[in-house]
């Protein structure tokens, strides 16, 4: 398909990435070859539910329209990962792309191994062809460090050398972040631990409730400071972060990443396990973003999970995340916007594209319940406070649907809503992730009021370029 897939399930995104059916979750080496972008993703294949994870495979020439492949890779029986393939990276070995995942066998409880595939036919573009390596590079991890979590293998270089970062958490509640030297991707060492949950800017940046860190990702940006992701875990997902700082020679043939600041990575209640692709002129991220309804409605609708918009990220002066919209969305709007000013209420399309700037408070209502609740947005300048309000649209989880409140220059906020997927970008400081499924009886239509400044909306619509 050229296109996230159709559904016949109004809260389906049709314009992200997702699998024609069944279930989605942790986005996984991201990776640019021969003109195209590469994205896998963990998947089941036959069914809705977390379980059997294979790695889906999509591929795109303008980051808008995605064509999708066979399964990449499948649990091999009696293999390092009859359980499942889990979440890793893709890089170039000396011209092959290489997958680098974890392997999770029958008895893993939370320790996977370190597992290569290969693709069997490098030079096609579509790299439809994968052979997995019988036996794992790394087993598990070093036995002296009471690690009772480990997975999700990241492969990065720094000063000319290969590394990679492995999510962990140790037996008494620490989370770490384990570092590899695979100058050899065939021939890996362990090198100590790049950062644990003990250091003082990520105790101050995430509190202590993580017991482990999943999904770790680097990127170094232009100023030559790099940013480390989390995504948190403290038994369940629970949140994403990260850290700005350098990479240090540690000891005779190691690293240390000194964090310098902090925070969270998305606001929102439904965003987790972040992956990042490093290019040349900048930094992409897609993060995944799961089910916050009852599982029977998930089973009916027949599809679970979705991956959210690319983002650009890199950092501010200060060291705080930047992160916007990849410009190649823009690819998706309309030829003309359906709203460009303040004004009347203007019926919304099941996806679209709007900017909001105010001069002062001003209040975005998105969506109207039977009771008369609304989706809201507001936006205090003066305060600097963004608000989501989701009133009378409930979500499972602890969390709850109360309001969330963002705190960051407010004059801008871009709003990216497909189906049941909101995405609020608050300029370029701060992102909110949440899922809102519409009821039939829900009206979907814009009322602004206040000091808006400008506003203006673009419905989305399949891209007509090939």
């Amino acid at each position: 398909m050229s296109l996230a897939a159709q559904s016949t399930d109004p809260s389906a995104p049709r314009f992200r990435v997702r699998p024609p059916a069944n279930w989605i979750n942790d986005p996984n080496g991201p990776f640019r070859w021969r003109g195209r972008h590469h994205l896998f993703y963990q998947h089941n294949p036959d069914a809705p539910v977390h379980a059997n994870v294979h790695w889906g495979h999509v591929s795109s020439h303008d980051l808008v329209h995605w064509e999708h492949h066979p399964i990449a890779l499948t649990p091999t029986p009696g293999g390092p990962d009859e359980a499942g393939c889990w979440s890793g990276c893709v890089v170039d070995d000396d011209g092959v792309p290489t997958a680098v995942y974890t392997g999770v066998d029958r008895q893993h409880t939370g320790l996977g191994s370190i597992c290569l595939a290969r693709a069997l036919v490098p030079e096609d573009e579509t790299l439809t062809d994968w052979r997995p390596l019988a036996t794992p590079v790394v087993t598990g991890p070093p036995a002296d460090l009471d690690v009772v979590m480990f997975r999700d293998p990241f492969v990065f270089r720094s000063e000319g050398r290969r590394w990679a970062a492995v999510g962990a958490g140790h037996a008494d509640g620490t989370p770490s972040v384990l570092l590899y030297d695979c100058d050899d991707l065939a021939d890996w060492r362990f090198a100590g631990v790049l950062l644990d949950g003990n250091d003082p800017v990520a105790v101050d940046a995430f509190g202590d409730k993580a017991v482990g860190w999943e999904c770790p990702q680097l990127y170094v940006t232009a100023g030559g400071e790099w940013v480390l992701v989390l995504s948190l875990w403290d038994g369940d997902p629970c949140s994403t972060g990260y850290l700005t700082g350098r990479l240090r020679p540690y000891g005779e043939d190691g690293l240390r990443f000194e964090a310098r600041v902090g925070g969270r990575l998305d606001h929102g209640r439904d965003f987790y396990a972040p992956a990042v692709l490093q290019e040349p002129e900048r930094a992409l991220m897609w993060g995944w973003s799961w089910e916050a309804r009852e599982q029977s409605e998930v089973d009916r609708a027949g599809w679970a999970g979705v991956l959210t918009a690319p983002r650009v990220v890199d950092t501010q002066p200060d060291g705080s995340l930047r992160v916007v919209p990849a410009p190649e969305l823009e690819l998706l709007r309309a030829d003309g916007p359906f709203v460009t000013a303040p004004g009347c209420p203007t019926p919304l399309p099941e996806a679209y594209d709007l900017t909001v700037t105010a001069s002062g408070r001003t209040t975005v209502s998105l969506l109207r319940s039977a009771s008369g609740a609304e989706l809201r947005i507001l936006l205090d300048p003066e305060e600097g406070t963004v608000t989501l309000d989701r009133g009378d649209w409930p979500r499972t989880g602890p969390e709850g649907a109360g309001p969330i409140v963002v705190r960051a220059p407010a004059g801008e906020v871009r709003i990216l809503v497909d189906g049941s997927l909101l995405e609020l970008f608050v300029g370029d400081r701060a992102t909110v992730t949440e899922r809102v499924y519409r009821r039939p009886d829900d009206v979907p239509e814009l009322v602004v009021t206040g000091s808006a400044a400008a506003v203006t909306g673009w419905e989305l619509v399949p891209p007509t370029h090939e």
